[in-house]
């Protein structure tokens, strides 16, 4: 004969476990995307589509824009932010000063040492670099329109 008094009930501890596995699994949700790490479930049978980051850097402002995923990454008060928009200047500011594309594709922060030695504050391109940019405005992203 089995005592059932020595046995919580199955729904109470359905119910903790429950808990603590939802709490286990949302905590720090957002945190992926902010080291360059993308997750995605893919149903079986279909092959996965892997995007990798494009940055344009804006060095007047220390700003890298992400092409691919519509972020911006900065520094503030010496950590690395990633936001949808720029703090501090419009996007259209941002797409109107000297800008570079960067050819890695990891985060920014791996970079930006190297990145302020090559592109100071106060970078100006060559003339003509600077005119064959402005030929492609049309085809510039357009995160600053709305």
């Amino acid at each position: 004969m089995i005592n059932k008094k020595h046995f919580p009930k199955a729904k109470q501890v359905g119910f903790v476990l429950g808990a603590v596995l939802l709490a286990a699994l949302t905590k720090d949700v957002g945190s992926a995307s902010a080291q360059g790490i993308a997750i995605t479930v893919t149903p079986p049978g279909v092959a996965p589509v892997v995007v990798s980051d494009d940055y344009v850097y804006y060095p007047n402002y220390g700003v890298y824009y992400n092409s691919n995923r519509h972020q911006y990454h900065y520094l503030k008060d010496n950590v690395w932010v990633t936001q949808s928009a720029p703090e501090g200047v419009s996007a259209a500011v941002l797409l109107a000063s000297p800008a570079v594309n960067m050819d890695f594709h990891d985060s920014p922060e791996k970079h930006h040492a190297e990145m302020l030695k090559r592109y100071p504050r106060d970078w100006k391109p060559a003339a003509a670099h600077q005119e064959r940019r402005e030929d492609h405005q049309d085809a510039a992203p357009d995160h600053d329109r709305k």
